[in-house]
């Protein structure tokens, strides 16, 4: 076991432990959520920290030799080679000291074992002399979070891109099945499974822009301002140079904020990204339960169309199979705006020069993320790709639905098709026997009535 000090005083570690004094204290402080910090925030953070060190490097205030083994040290944080060692839990008090200090003491320690020394030696490396050298937890902690947002946004655009391209493919594949429309789920008119698809696409299209938009709101960082956006303790010349060498170890477009002070206490950023992700989670929700509805039965449901079988569905109702995707998708979808409510109400609760609160943001907007862009993709795979139509149980609905009815007014008024809908629902008989059997139109000209041209034009030519 070896020995570390911090203010309060004197503690052990293991001999082989990267992480340090700071980080157990924070594990004996915050046993609260199980979770440790987000990968995507470890990763973003070795990012940060590579830029500071290649800073200080350029500027003399590391030599060679720390910078060397403090840079792979980072790359290897980056690359989420150093995970296992950053044990603080996702939720903990004090605006993120505790995870900068966990990075900082396991970056020090790998660093260290790297230069063939062994952990702890902190006179040759220090995590606060080296590693968090001209920083603050109040600079590095959201601009981490803010480079951890900006990649995470990239994969959920990738994966609302595959959704939306799905549903356009079940636009084309599903163009010539007529149905019945619903409005307040009651029967109404006349439209295609295509069009109903091509809705759907169109949302996501939506969705899809906004995540792409919404990065923006991440690139401006206050890396530099230290504790409150005034620089303190840190040369001028590393404040103007320390983000462009993020921004090139990173290739996103990172720009130090002009008020840096602004920047350091504000996180209205972060709502709105995360207004963006309850955005989207409206519409997979939504759209969801759509399909469960749509596919609802089979034998005794809508049955409109029909979804993959993923797994059984009972444990006491043979052959049952339940939409399981769907059903989980609509879960995530109310995760995420809960998630939202979590980082407005944190947001709002900064005090003065800084949010202490971050933590709670950081965990939820980068699970939201993460969440979303799992939704999206098991919707896409497991769901959407396979959905077929019952295209007999279509036609059937169609010829017995008063939207039918609605489609012969055009041609005939509104009390001619109500008499025509009594004598449907007195006799049993379809529509399409009662319209054809009384010659007041031809089984052709039904035929065109209901076709997926005539239901899907704009207006009347």
């Amino acid at each position: 076991m070896r020995k570390e000090k911090d203010l309060l005083g004197e503690r052990e570690l293991p001999d082989d432990a990267l992480y340090g004094i700071h980080t157990l204290r924070a594990i004996e402080n915050f046993p609260v959520s199980g979770r440790r910090v987000s990968p995507a925030l470890v990763h973003a953070f070795g990012a940060v920290k590579l830029a500071c060190a290649k800073t200080n490097h350029e500027l003399g205030f590391l030599d060679n030799t720390i910078y060397g083994v403090l840079e792979q040290a980072c790359i290897e944080m980056m690359d989420g080679r150093l995970d296992a060692h950053l044990l603080t839990d996702a939720l903990q008090g004090g605006a993120g000291t505790s995870t900068n200090m966990n990075v900082n003491e396991v970056l020090a320690n790998r660093a260290l074992v790297l230069l063939g020394k062994k952990p702890g030696d902190y006179m040759v490396i220090h995590p606060l002399e080296h590693v968090n050298l001209h920083q603050s937890t109040n600079d590095t902690y959201p601009t981490a979070l803010k480079v951890a947002g900006i990649s995470s946004l990239r994969k959920l655009e990738k994966a609302l891109v595959m959704l939306l391209e799905s549903f356009q493919k079940k636009e084309k594949e599903l163009s010539h099945v007529v149905k019945v429309a619903r409005t307040e789920m009651q029967d109404a008119v006349l439209t295609t499974l295509g069009r109903t698809m091509s809705a759907y696409a169109e949302a996501f299209g939506r969705d899809r822009w906004r995540v792409f938009k919404c990065e923006e709101r991440l690139r401006v960082i206050n890396l530099g301002g230290t504790a409150i956006g005034t620089g303190l303790c840190a040369p001028r010349k590393y404040i103007f140079k320390v983000t462009e060498n993020l921004k090139t170890i990173t290739s996103f477009g990172l720009a130090r904020a002009e008020n840096l002070v602004e920047c350091t206490q504000n996180c209205d950023a972060f709502v709105e990204v995360s207004g963006i992700l309850s955005a989207c989670s409206s519409n997979l929700l939504k759209i969801a339960g759509d399909i469960r509805f749509m596919s609802s039965g089979p034998c005794a449901g809508i049955g409109e169309i029909s979804v993959p079988a993923r797994q059984a569905g009972s444990s006491i109702m043979p052959g049952k199979i339940n939409p399981v995707i769907p059903e989980c998708v609509s879960q995530i979808a109310i995760k995420v705006m809960s998630n939202h409510n979590s980082v407005s109400c944190a947001a709002a609760m900064g005090n003065l020069e800084l949010n202490a609160f971050l933590p709670l943001i950081a965990d939820s907007l980068l699970e939201s993320i993460e969440l979303l862009t799992a939704a999206c993709s098991i919707f896409s795979e497991f769901c959407v790709e396979g959905i077929k139509a019952d295209e007999n149980r279509c036609r059937s609905q169609v010829e017995s639905a008063i939207a039918a009815a609605t489609a012969l007014t055009e041609l005939i008024g509104y009390e001619e098709s109500q008499k025509i809908m009594t004598l449907h629902i007195e006799s049993g008989k379809s529509l399409r026997e009662i319209t054809t059997e009384s010659g007041i139109i031809s089984d052709d000209d039904f035929n065109q009535l209901i076709s997926p041209e005539r239901v899907t034009r704009l207006g009347i030519p």
